[in-house]
């Protein structure tokens, strides 16, 4: 799957050309796939590992690789422009890779699952609200980008899609708000919202999260 294991050169910069790694169902059986984005200072392995708990019959992982382990090189709630030619590389990558996988393994939209954790998890919400579309989406621990979040100018189409956005109460990478934030924006564009917010819990993933994924995951593998 995915050729010679790279991103496409052609893509805009920095991120053209990155490692992919595939891990779980191959082609031909996989009845499902997740699309993970790692997090800044992360590895597409280390992204694959991490969801190592979601691993069942038929579901294929896809995940690519930032340049330099960062999808974007400032603080999300920065102005975005300072982050804009690294977040535009990344929503190609995205691109990129869905269609990739949705045409690899002869899988519809609704089949394909875009998880992000933490700088991946904002890149999955960008992308979300920019391109729309019907891919199930899970935020975890990330929120959309700019010094504030709001709908103002989105015009990205969710009807029905089921999204996750969670997080740490305690987490002082994303605070509470900018999650909740996130969530109210994505209901906003259609999508079928299930927000958590975790008292006590860091910048991490829940047990929590793994299992609204993995009820998501067995409806489409079994349904």
């Amino acid at each position: 799957m995915f050729g010679d294991g790279t991103l496409p050169a052609d893509l805009p910069g920095p991120h053209a050309g990155r490692p992919v790694v595939t891990a779980g169902a191959p082609r031909g059986a996989a009845r499902a796939a997740v699309v993970a984005l790692h997090g800044r200072g992360a590895t597409a392995q280390g992204v694959i590992n991490l969801l190592d708990p979601l691993a069942r019959h038929g579901v294929a992982f896809v995940a690519p690789a930032a340049d330099r382990g960062r999808w974007y090189p400032y603080a999300g709630d920065e102005p975005r422009e300072r982050n804009e030619s690294h977040l535009e590389s990344a929503l190609a990558v995205v691109d990129s890779l869905l269609t990739e996988t949705r045409t690899t393994l002869s899988l519809p939209p609704e089949a394909v699952v875009l998880v992000g954790f933490s700088q991946g998890a904002s890149v999955a919400a960008e992308y979300a609200v920019d391109r729309g579309g019907a891919h199930p989406l899970a935020v975890l621990s990330g929120s959309l980008l700019g010094p504030t979040v709001d709908a103002e100018g989105l015009t990205g189409d969710l009807a029905g899609t089921p999204a996750l956005v969670a997080g740490g109460a305690a987490d002082d990478r994303v605070p509470p708000d900018r999650v909740r934030a996130t969530a109210a924006v994505l209901g906003a564009l259609g999508a079928d919202v299930t927000e958590r917010l975790y008292d006590g819990v860091g910048h991490e993933v829940t047990a929590d999260e793994f299992a609204w994924l993995n009820r998501l995951l067995a409806d489409l593998v079994d349904g």
